[in-house]
């Protein structure tokens, strides 16, 4: 019998890193260690307290702790545009039933890594500020690590400026910090997670569900779709980070090409985007597993099926 792959989910809660979370409380060939919450689509306080609410809203017990409230150069940035003021608009959600890890994010992380019997994979749905910190922090654990499969970048265009995807504009030295770690990373940019929609077809197959977690859920990402309309003028909405666990969960939802990888930091027009060498022009070593094509219908089952497992 095969063990599940244990993770710690390193999200900014967010409509796509909720559906995220539950993807990684459900899902069989998963188990979730811990929830950390890193500065993202809302402030540290406002995305930790989010992670909270899902996890009341799935009956899920896991260990939160917060993590880094600004980025490791400058001070944060929200996107209310995308999520709203709470940064999980759309839907009344329950209060916390648990209280927050005393410990902080990086010594969260430390601490699930070191004691478990297995080598641990990360999954960062935000900004990298918490990875790259555990990662200078903790040098002796890196080879308990056994992949870190991140949300982040593009192999194309970006979505916060003309060049770079809102997780790495928002933190483009902890970025960098990761890319360069030499550990295997596995990218889900948005030039794969722009495959993953939220259809009105997807809505309805989640609405038939007919659950308390079903019907909130529909309305979260009803608002999410209104935001993606009325910003990107996208007719349905991206549902990007359960991307980066789906590939963890089963490799065969996406095609990866190896390819070598880096951060602008300093370009006036272009810091955060992601230098992505898809035809070997720089002669560079391949440091990272770049996610090209979604297998659309295997991944939203996937997420069904997760939401349907919650039950509640």
């Amino acid at each position: 019998m095969t063990l599940p792959t244990p993770i710690v989910l390193d999200c900014d809660p967010g409509h796509d890193d909720a559906m995220a979370i539950l993807l990684a409380a459900a899902h069989p060939a998963i188990e979730l260690l811990g929830i950390t919450t890193v500065s993202g689509n809302g402030s540290l306080e406002k995305v930790t307290y989010n992670a909270q609410r899902i996890c009341a809203l799935a009956n899920i017990t896991v260990p939160i702790a917060r993590g880094a409230n600004d980025p490791m150069a400058g001070k944060a940035s929200a996107a209310p545009t995308i999520h709203g003021a709470t940064a999980l608009d759309g839907a009344e959600l329950p209060e916390p039933t648990f209280k927050l890890s005393p410990l902080s994010a990086v010594e969260l992380i430390a601490d699930l890594v070191r004691n478990c019997d297995r080598k641990v994979t990360l999954i960062p749905t935000g900004p990298l500020t918490n990875i790259a910190m555990f990662l200078q922090a903790h040098p002796e654990l890196h080879d308990r690590i056994e992949h870190i499969s991140f949300m982040g970048g593009s192999t194309e265009r970006g979505n916060w400026t003309p060049y770079a995807e809102f997780n790495i504009w928002a933190d483009p030295e902890a970025a960098d910090i990761v890319l360069r770690s030499g550990l295997p990373l596995i990218m889900s940019g948005l030039n794969i997670t722009h495959q993953a929609l939220a259809t009105s077809e997807v809505l309805d197959r989640i609405s038939k569900l007919d659950t308390k977690l079903a019907h909130t859920i529909v309305d979260l990402l009803k608002f999410f779709a209104d935001t993606y309309r009325d910003v990107f003028g996208m007719p349905d909405p991206p549902v990007h980070d359960p991307v980066a666990l789906a590939i963890i969960i089963d490799i065969t939802v996406a095609k990866l090409v190896s390819a070598p990888v880096s951060v602008e930091l300093t370009g006036e027009l272009t810091r955060g985007a992601t230098v992505v060498d898809l035809h070997g022009t720089t002669g560079q070593k391949a440091n990272v597993d770049v996610a090209m094509e979604l297998d659309v219908e295997k991944f939203w089952n996937m997420l069904i099926d997760a939401i349907a497992a919650l039950g509640a």
